[in-house]
Parts: structure tokens; sequence; C-alpha cells
């Protein structure tokens, strides 16, 4: 008989690209159990509305097998089913699961990439949460069925990826052109930058004889918090499974050619190397977990303001490729640490404080005196910089796992009881500035000017509103000092 969790989930709204999954649906999964018959399936596919239901044991509750209405349907006419079968018998096994605490951006690039319409959500011990559908996640919005992304997934070859990445940057300049918002554009290049990163791991990776153990690439900074711009550099690590550390320097010494030949490929498809040489290909950055562990506990035990400072960006830590839960572990393990580290806490609002205002006393434009670049300012350091970093103290301290700029502030200001026009004051003016930025990058291509901008060349509504998204971080910067700052 199906089983008794059958009520139909209902969807929350509004979609964000950036929330956990599990977040996305209320109410009881859609299941039936494997002793189930085809007849009962039907009708109750039928009764809730539903295109699909899940099998599960009905003891341990792991998923079994899925069952769409098109699938049982198309067996019934060609296949002349017989309807007093076991579901068992007809549903479709070798399901492609996603963690629940995924967000809907990874469960969309993973529906792409595998070309289905529906993904079964899991709980850390395996058992079966509930099941996330193309429909629900809006996949890839306005991009999922353009020759780009078939394009994309097609791509056998480092050429053609090089191509396709400089087509990706001409899709989404056109798109700044029609004043998207800046969290689509963000989001729309983010997913297409994840899809073209995947294909190159990919393909490098059936260059080299990998070590069989348990690995994740990582990706931080701007790709880690889904904010990519057009002129981004490369942030990223590796994290992998070892017993001790004689096998862990041993398997650091078997991944990083591979490493190293990722980073290159990504540079050949204008992700440039990282100057900081923060990249997988740094033996510094390919880490077994427990050296992961270590790392960061040297930051939250020594918050020297210097290192900080250039540490900052790994705090935004993301899986990309690999075993995810390395990732997941890793970070729930940070967050539970971090809150009782208050000095480390303290260090990071103590860095953040020392930010430079482009606005003067009058609240004017004040310039930086760049030689090169006169009357200008540089709006990565000066404009969204200070949100990223006010968001990723609150992240850390409140145990937000989200990695999002956006997110972390809407869920720290529901946290603290911030008003809703508050909100939304902080956030817009955050968007502002990421869409200002791309649009300079669009003129100025990805060189030292992509982040600069001269605010007479800004028409006087963009001028006007890019000021008082400046005034902004002077509200970020004082709920810090309350909060966390030493009395």
């Amino acid at each position: 008989m199906p089983g008794s969790n059958t009520e139909a989930a209902t969807r929350v709204a509004p979609y964000s690209p950036y929330v956990a999954l599990r977040h996305l649906v209320r109410g009881r999964p859609l299941t039936v159990g494997p002793a189930a018959t085809v007849r009962e399936t039907l009708l109750l596919l039928d009764r809730m509305r539903a295109d699909a239901v899940v099998v599960v044991d009905e003891g341990s509750r792991m998923p079994l097998g899925i069952i769409t209405l098109q699938d049982v349907v198309r067996r019934i006419a060609i296949e002349t089913c017989d309807l007093q079968a076991p579901i068992a018998a007809v549903m479709t096994g070798g399901l492609i699961t996603i963690p629940a605490d995924s967000t809907a951006h990874q469960a969309s690039v993973v529906m792409v990439r595998r070309s289905v319409r529906h993904l079964v959500l899991t709980e850390a011990d395996g058992s079966y949460f509930d099941l996330v559908s193309q429909t629900d996640l809006y996949t890839l919005p306005g991009a999922q069925s353009s020759d780009l992304v078939r394009s994309i997934l097609a791509a056998r070859d480092l050429s053609t990826l090089v191509a396709l990445a400089g087509e990706i940057r001409a899709f989404i300049a056109r798109l700044v052109a029609e004043r998207l918002s800046a969290d689509a554009l963000c989001h729309r290049l983010s997913s297409l930058n994840d899809l073209l990163t995947l294909q190159v791991i990919e393909l490098v990776a059936g260059q080299f004889e990998l070590p069989y153990v348990q690995w994740c690439w990582l990706v931080f900074g701007s790709e880690g918090r889904l904010e990519q711009t057009l002129a981004t550099d490369q942030d990223n690590g590796l994290i992998f499974v070892a017993e001790s550390d004689a096998e862990a320097a041993s398997l650091r010494q078997a991944f990083l050619p591979f490493a190293r030949a990722v980073n290159e490929a990504l540079d050949a498809c204008g992700f440039p190397l990282c100057k900081g040489n923060i990249m997988a290909s740094n033996a510094q950055w390919c880490l077994s977990s427990d050296e992961w562990r270590v790392a960061f506990s040297g930051w939250l035990e020594a918050p020297h303001p210097e290192a900080l400072l250039n540490s900052s960006i790994f705090f935004d830590l993301r899986a990309l490729y690999g075993q995810e839960s390395l990732v997941n572990d890793l970070r729930h393990w940070l967050l539970d640490r971090t809150p009782s580290y208050p000095i480390f806490l303290r260090a990071m609002v103590e860095n953040t404080l020392n930010w430079e205002s482009p606005l003067n006393w009058w609240k004017g434009f004040r310039y930086d005196a760049d030689k090169e670049f006169p009357h200008t300012i540089d709006l990565k350091k000066h404009g969204s910089r200070p949100f990223v970093d006010a968001a990723r103290i609150h992240a850390l301290a409140r145990q937000i796992p989200d990695t999002n700029t956006v997110e972390r502030l809407r869920i720290t200001g529901e946290q603290t009881g911030m008003a809703p026009d508050q909100m939304a004051a902080l956030t817009d003016a955050f968007q502002h500035i990421q869409r200002v930025r791309l649009e300079q990058q669009v003129k100025s291509g990805t060189g030292t000017a992509s982040n600069r901008v001269d605010p007479d060349d800004l028409h006087e509504l963009d001028r006007l509103i890019l000021k008082e998204s400046l005034k902004q971080v002077g509200i970020l910067q004082r709920r810090l000092v309350r909060e966390y700052a030493p009395a």
C-alpha cells in the first residue's frame, strides 16, 4: 500500500537560488512502499495531482527508485504493464540524489548536467527527505534551453570550452545592456561558469590516474558566494580523505599535477591564475580534511589582522565537484566552533572597520588619488567589499551555512528582527553596486580598471543611488560594532 506520508509538499515562495533545498519544501513527501501496486500508485498520483512519487524502503526510509506519471503511463500503454504488479517492478532505479542542505543553485546545475527533471533529496544518513523538480527550481532561468548550455554540456576538448567561455561573457554583457538585476546577472553568470568549470575538471580528470579516495574541488571568494562578475580570478582548493599525515602527504603529491592542469585550463578559459596563489595547485591549499581543520583552527585561535585579511575568502567555501559531504562536514565543523572565538570575530570586525569610505563628510564622492585612474572609485574595494565582510561576520557568528551575501544578510535580519524596509535598503544597496561594477566591466574589460568607476560617467539617477548605497555601509558597520566589538 502507499506509504503514510502522502501529503503533497507545498512550495515556499519566493524562490531563491541561494537557499537550501530543505527550506523550499513543506509538508510530508509523497512516497510509496515497494510492494504498492501500479494501480495504487496511479491513483495516488491522480489524487495528489502530482507528477512523480519516490519508492522508499518502509523500514529504513532509504529511497529505492522513482516513478513519474509519464513513466507509468508509457509502460502501461506500450509495455502492457500489469496494474497489479508491484511498483518496484517498473520504477526507475539508480537514483540521482543530492543532500537536502544543498542549495537550489547546486540542484539546478546537477539537473542540467544529468538531463533529469527530478532530484531526490536525502538526509545526512542517506534517508529520504523529499523530491524537488525542475519546475520548482526554475533551473538556469532564461538559459537552460539555449544553445550555449547545450554546447557546454557537449564540449569534449579544451579549445571548445575556451571559445564557450568567451560566449558566456558575451551573453552576460548583453544582459547587462538590458539592465537585468544584479542578482539575476550574478546567478546566471555563476551557473554558466559552474557548468563550464565542471566540464573542465571532468575533462582534465580523465587525463590523470587519480587516487581512489574521496575528494572534492573547493571554490572560495566570489565563486563560493555565487557572486562572480566578469572580472574574476581563481580562488580554489582541494579536500581529500587521508588516514594519517604520511598518507596525506602522499595523496597531495598525487593530486597536485591534476590540480595544476585544471588551474591552467581555467586560466586559458579566461579565469586568471590567482595572484595570491590561492589555488588547488598550491600544496598549501590541497589538503586532507584534518589539515583543513587545522588551517581554520589557526585562524580562529590566532586571529592576526593581516592573516585574516588574506584568509577571509576561505570562509566562503563551497563544494563544486566531487564528494560534497567532505565540504559540508567541514562547514558544519567550522560553524559549530566559530561563535566560541569572540576574539576572532572582533578581529574580523576591526578589519572591515578599516574601510575607507568613498564619501566625504558632506556625503560627496571622495577619490583615492590613484594616478593611473584619477577621479575614480574602486567599487570592489570601497563598494561591495564592506557588505561582503559584514555578511560573512554575521554568518560565522550566527552559524548561518549560506555563503551568498544577500542570503546571509537576509537571514541575519530575520534572526535579529530587523525591519523589512531596512533589510531591503541594505540588500538593494549591495545589488546596485554590483550592477554598476558589471556595467563598468562591460565597458572597460577585465583589466585593472574593471572595478573603477568615475561617478561623473553615470547618469544622474545611478549616481544618486550609488551615493545612497554607499551610505548603507555605515549602518552595517554600526551594527557590527554594537554586536561584536568590545565595550
